[in-house]
């Protein structure tokens, strides 16, 4: 980096990761400054073969993209989508007097401002520019308070993103060679997993216990409340703490009476006409503290179980919110506050709630900072001095919500404790001894402003208030009504979202910051699936974690995995050399390289495709080309059956296994014969799930016509007519007015739909796709599309001249951009949707060479056909920065007044 030296008149260019920071820190800063993005990381190690460059492709590295021989020294690469960021950079670069890197304030933004040095080789002073809110406070702040790149910290990055690579790219072959090709290992997806998979196989383990109880509905003075059996004859009455959680049978030792059904009714039916007696009542003062403000993990946990976020989307909505300027850095690991928060904090409370919730001295919280210092020093919280109240951000939906609980969160840290009365009684009748308690909130305290989220629907009833009636010893109360209540033992829950971050925090497994990427990376490659909240490990998981903890232990053991991130923040701290660290990791006789390629020698294909469930041992799982499918022996002879994708392991049963390969033998019944072909019609169940066939597979029709159910739809569910009606799809429901084109409706992957033209629309729940009329759907194509993965435009601008491309504005992760063709063009500073018009958009089009160009058809010059300049003649396209001559010119492309030029030594 260059030395730091005077700040010298001119353009000062300022680079962050995303066009929104740019957008906001440009408020912030004077005339003489330039921001622009670089848009993430404009280098990384290849993805394929052709970033690979021409001269080391023949190296036997090449393909790893770490020269594991040389130090490993990593093989960067500028993808091709950078180029033209990269170019812009240095054209920027080339007017500028100064160079300021202004990435994020933790290890990758740290690595990017790193990369940006080493490809742009800047000439001019460069200085690196932190902070961890985008206020007016802040940038100045960090104007004046630069410093050099932490290369402890970039050294952190490059080790981990290497220490990835080698464990990836060693790992997966493997598996590609011995379970499925396409599989992937990853160092802490593996791990995370391993976690999912351990606890379907507690879930098989487990066995369901029953157990009863007695309720009672008691009474007096007019008030009506529940009171339980708790002991009978001097015995206590089993709970459901008192069954092992693992096992669900009765907790070896435990001296407790199991009620079956016959004594709990004979109980309820004995003790209901018995004198009820108050004989002990306790009143117990209880104060719970506030949770401390968000760093990372909490706050994807409390999105998840408040908001229904997954990581990845909490992530990427705090993302907007910090690039907005809205709250402070939510990448952190501190729940530290500053002394301007904790101001902020309790001016909001004391106007918002008044000074009764003000504790007398602020409230402060051990920076929860793990060693090597995850990334900005504060916890997540509004930014800013003052705290804008949610309902003045002007922000709406999931980003409304977000920083709401993120306000919610930061101000109930500052506040007084709540304070309760627990009360708890004792009821003798007869023999038996009934139990009540209740619990009221004698001062909100925090609470007024937020209730921590729990993964135990339990713990929340037990948080409620439950008022009792004013009693002491010796009281009679009236039995109103007495049932005996069943009861039997759950399963280990499985993890959510929400738990698993909060299990792979506590065990050291990867970084909170990586948490949402991980979680994300295994659903999208097929090992996790989520039923509502819950993560369920699929077959493909199942097979794979097996092979990885009997060949490869290490790699998915919970310990060695938080050992290596210890190693990392060392490396990060200075305190451990990155090159031999990784050296010990992957070279040796016990290193990654030697012992994969031991094992492979040790791993048979057939049996790590295969395994057993415990309880099923006539049947045997496994992972083929096209799937999980199951066997067993019929007759001496082995037979076998696809496994639905949506079938769980823990969930399947032998006589589900037995009706998957019944229907595969001898075909399942028939519902009935179409009335036009005469053929049968039957419900099958498939990969995919159940679906309606008409006809048998045979020679001459290898492929008979088939429809899955509806969503939530079950096979038993299904008759003749809705099999017809399911057969029937798609089906035509008229044309439209406006083009004479077909409309449909049809039902797809992803539910039903109607079709026209290529636009495809959901039909939204509570519709019946039998039903729609053409009427409803012509309303439906009216409206604005709200396709999957694909966003609605926020405005249609109107056709590009001389073509049929649409000139539309959306809203993206960077902010708001114009899009014509396959060329997306943000919106220049100080322009919005509302106010961009389609000769702006034509004009900024035109810059980036016309729709034409960018779907890669832009002819040769000279021919005016088509081209974006005869397209637009009104709108003549902007110079770019090598093209400007003059000062004037050169200032109007920066988006500046005046560019003052370095005077060339003699």
């Amino acid at each position: 980096m260059a030395k730091k030296s005077e700040a010298s008149d001119g353009i000062k260019l300022v680079v962050v990761e995303s066009p929104t920071k740019a957008k906001t820190i440009r408020k912030f800063l004077g005339k003489d400054y330039v921001v622009e993005s670089c848009m993430g990381h404009i280098r990384d190690l290849p993805q394929s073969a052709k970033d690979i460059p021409e001269k080391v492709k023949k190296e036997k590295w090449a393909q790893l993209g770490v020269n594991v021989d040389k130090n490993f020294e990593p093989l960067y690469c500028v993808p091709k989508d950078k180029t033209k960021v990269v170019k812009n950079l240095k054209d920027k670069l080339e007017e500028a007097t100064e160079l300021y890197l202004a990435t994020d304030e933790d290890r990758e933004g740290e690595s990017i401002s790193w990369h940006l040095l080493e490809v742009l080789k800047p000439k001019v002073p460069t200085k690196r520019m932190v902070f961890h809110e985008i206020t007016k406070d802040a940038i100045q702040k960090a104007l004046k308070d630069t410093r050099e790149i932490d290369l402890n910290l970039v050294r952190a990055q490059e080790a981990r993103r290497i220490l990835d690579r080698l464990v990836g790219y060693t790992i997966s072959p493997l598996l590609w060679k011995k379970v499925a090709y396409g599989l992937s290992a990853g160092r802490v997806q593996s791990v995370a997993v391993r976690l999912i998979v351990e606890r379907e196989l507690e879930r098989i383990r487990f066995k369901k216990s029953a157990y009863w109880g007695v309720l009672a509905e008691l009474s007096k003075d007019g008030v009506n409340f529940e009171s339980r059996l708790q002991q009978y004859k001097n015995q206590r009455i089993a709970t459901g703490k008192d069954f092992d959680g693992l096992t669900g049978q009765l907790t070896a030792g435990k001296d407790v009476l199991v009620l079956d059904e016959k004594l709990a009714a004979k109980l309820a039916a004995d003790l209901k006409a018995g004198n009820w007696t108050v004989t002990d009542v306790e009143e117990k003062p209880t104060f719970r503290k506030p949770a401390p403000p968000f760093i990372t993990s909490t706050l994807q946990q409390e999105a998840n179980r408040k908001l229904g976020l997954s990581s990845r989307e909490t992530m990427q909505v705090a993302q907007k919110l910090y690039e907005q300027g809205f709250i402070t850095y939510m990448r952190t690991d501190s729940t530290f506050l500053s002394n301007e928060a904790i101001t902020a904090s309790r001016d909001s409370i004391g106007s918002k709630y008044g000074k009764e919730y003000l504790p007398p001295q602020p409230r402060t919280y051990a920076a929860k900072k793990v060693k090597g210092a995850q990334e900005a020093h504060e916890a997540i919280r509004p930014a800013g001095n003052q705290f804008m109240d949610p309902d003045e951000t002007g922000l709406t939906g999931t980003q409304f919500r977000l920083y709401d609980l993120i306000w919610k969160r930061t101000i109930a840290s500052q506040m007084v404790d709540a304070r309760q009365k627990q009360v708890s009684a004792k009821i003798q009748v007869g023999e038996a001894l009934f139990g009540a308690s209740g619990m009221t909130i004698e001062f909100a305290g925090f609470l007024r402003a937020y209730v921590e989220g729990s993964d135990d629907p339990e713990a929340d009833l037990a948080e409620r208030e439950v008022r009792l009636p004013a009693l002491k010893t010796k009281d009679v109360v009236k039995c109103a009504k007495l049932d005996p209540t069943s009861h039997e033992t759950k399963p280990p829950a499985r993890y959510t979202e929400a738990s698993l971050v909060q299990t792979m925090e506590k065990e050291g497994i990867g970084r909170p910051s990586t948490y949402a990427s991980v979680i994300g990376t295994i659903i999208d490659r097929g090992y996790v699936r989520k039923n509502g909240t819950a993560l369920v490990p699929t077959f493909t998981a199942m097979i794979v974690s097996k092979l990885l903890s009997s060949y490869l232990s290490e790699y998915v053991d919970l310990g060695f995995t938080s050992e290596m991130e210890q190693s990392l923040d060392n490396i990060a701290d200075g305190d451990l050399d990155w090159e031999k660290y990784l050296a010990s990791v992957y070279k040796g006789p016990k290193g990654l390289r030697a012992l994969v390629d031991t094992q492979e020698e040790k791993i048979n294909p057939d049996e790590a495709r295969t395994m057993t469930l415990e309880g099923m041992d006539r049947y045997k799982f496994h992972v083929g080309r096209y799937g999980a499918y199951v066997t067993t022996t019929r007759d001496g002879e082995d037979v076998s059956a696809s496994l639905p994708d949506n079938e769980s392991p823990a969930d399947i049963t032998p006589e589900i296994a037995e009706k998957l390969i019944d229907q595969k033998i001898n075909g399942a019944d028939a519902l009935g014969k179409d009335p036009k072909t005469g053929l049968p019609i039957y419900v099958l169940n498939g990969r995919y799930g159940p679906y309606v066939q008409l006809g048998d597979v045979s020679p001459e029709d290898d492929k008979p016509k088939r429809a899955s159910l509806p969503p939530n739809t079950q096979p038993e569910q299904v008759d003749l007519q809705m099999a017809l009606e399911l057969l029937s799809l798609p089906k035509l429901l008229g044309t439209h007015p406006g083009t004479g084109k077909e409309i449909k409706a049809g039902l797809g992957r992803f539910g039903p739909f109607i079709v026209h033209d290529g636009d495809y629309r959901s039909i939204p729940k509570g519709e019946s796709i039998f039903t729609i009329t053409l009427e409803r759907a012509l309303e439906m194509l009216s409206q604005p599309k709200k396709g999957r993965g694909k966003a609605a435009p926020l405005k249609e601008l109107g056709v590009y001249p001389e073509t049929t491309d649409a000139v539309q504005v959306y809203n993206g992760p960077y902010g708001p951009y114009i899009k014509c063709g396959k060329v997306n063009v943000s919106l220049p500073e100080g322009t919005t949707p509302d106010t961009v018009t389609l000769e702006q958009a034509v004009a900024l089009i035109n810059e980036k060479g016309g729709p034409a160009k960018g779907k890669g058809k832009a002819k040769a010059k000279g021919k005016s056909s088509g081209t974006a300049k005869s397209a637009a003649p009104k709108a003549a396209p902007k110079k770019s920065l090598k093209q400007a001559e003059t000062a004037k010119e050169k200032a109007q492309v920066l988006g500046v007044k005046k560019v003052v030029t370095r005077k060339s030594k003699k």
